[in-house]
C-alpha cells in the first residue's frame, strides 16, 4: 500500500462505520489523518468506535447525526469542530439503495427517502462544512470534499430509478461546486464506483447483482479498498488541479 500524506488532518466521514466508509476511514488513518465518523446507526458505530479505541487510540470519533436534518448536521459540525478544532475533508459516503422495483412500482415513500439520504445529505453536510473550510487560513485554506457516486449515475440502472437519480444528482452536486469553490483552495470530486459487496447487497435483488457483475469487463465487484485508495489521493495535496470531476472505477464498465 503507497502512503498518500494525509497528516495531520481532521476528516469527516459519513456512514464511517461500515463499508466503504469503514474502508476509507481506515485508509486515512493510515495516512496519517483523524478521522469523525458520522453515522446514523448508533450501535454499529459505538461498535467500530471501541474496536479503534484499542488499535488507533486518540485518533478516530464519533457522533450519531441525521444527515438528512439540518439541525442535526448543524449540531454534528459544531461538536467536531469543538474537539477537533478544524474539518480538512469532507468524505460524503453514507447512502442507501432503497432496494429494487421498476419505476412506477417503487413506493413513493422509498423513492423519496433513497433521494434524502444519497442527496439531500451531502447538501446538508456542504452547507455546514465549507463554510468551516473557507475560514481556515483567512479563505485561503485547505479543503478536499469526495462524494461517493455511482456508476448508477452516469449510466442509469434498472429497475433503480431512484438510486441511480440521486447519484446523477449527487455527480451535479459535486460539478456545481466544485465550480463555486475552485479559487478558495477547496476541491470537490467525487468517485462513481461499480458496485461493491457490502452491507447493502442485503437490499438487493440477486437479478440486480447479477445484472451489474455482467456490465463489468473485469469480471469483478470493485473492493472497498480501492475504493479507499482513490479517495485518499483526492483528499491530499496531490490532487491539487482537479475539481468539480468524476473519478471512474468500475473495472472498465464505465470510460468516460
Amino acid at each position: 500500500m503507497n502512503r498518500i500524506d494525509l497528516e495531520g488532518r481532521v476528516a469527516v466521514v459519513t456512514g464511517g462505520a461500515q463499508g466503504i466508509g469503514l474502508a476509507i476511514s481506515e485508509r486515512f488513518l493510515a495516512s496519517g489523518a483523524k478521522i469523525v465518523m458520522w453515522d446514523v446507526d448508533k450501535a454499529k458505530l459505538d461498535e467500530t468506535l471501541a474496536a479503534f479505541a484499542k488499535t488507533q487510540p486518540g485518533r478516530v470519533s464519533g457522533q450519531v447525526v441525521e444527515l438528512t436534518d439540518d439541525a442535526s448536521v448543524a449540531a454534528a459540525t459544531a461538536q467536531t469542530l469543538a474537539g477537533a478544532g478544524r474539518i480538512d475533508i469532507l468524505v460524503n459516503n453514507a447512502g442507501i439503495t432503497g432496494g429494487n422495483g421498476t419505476t412506477w412500482e417503487l413506493d413513493p415513500a422509498v423513492w423519496r427517502r433513497t433521494v434524502e439520504v444519497n442527496l439531500i445529505g451531502p447538501y446538508l453536510t456542504c452547507r455546514h462544512v465549507v463554510p468551516v473550510m473557507r475560514k481556515a487560513a483567512g479563505g485561503k485554506g485547505y479543503g478536499r470534499i469526495v462524494n461517493i457516486a455511482s456508476v448508477a449515475g452516469k449510466e442509469g440502472n434498472p429497475n433503480a430509478s431512484h438510486y441511480s437519480a440521486s447519484k446523477a444528482g449527487l455527480i451535479a452536486l459535486t460539478k456545481s461546486l466544485g465550480k463555486e469553490l475552485a479559487t478558495q483552495g477547496i476541491l470537490v470530486n467525487a468517485i462513481a464506483p461499480a458496485v461493491a459487496k457490502t452491507a447493502m447487497f442485503a437490499q438487493m435483488k440477486q437479478e440486480h447483482i447479477d445484472y451489474m457483475l455482467g456490465k463489468i469487463p473485469m469480471g469483478r465487484f470493485v473492493e472497498v479498498r480501492e475504493i479507499a485508495a482513490m479517495a485518499a489521493w483526492l483528499a491530499s495535496e496531490d490532487c491539487s488541479f482537479s475539481t468539480g470531476a468524476v473519478f471512474d472505477i468500475t473495472g472498465g464498465r464505465s470510460t468516460y
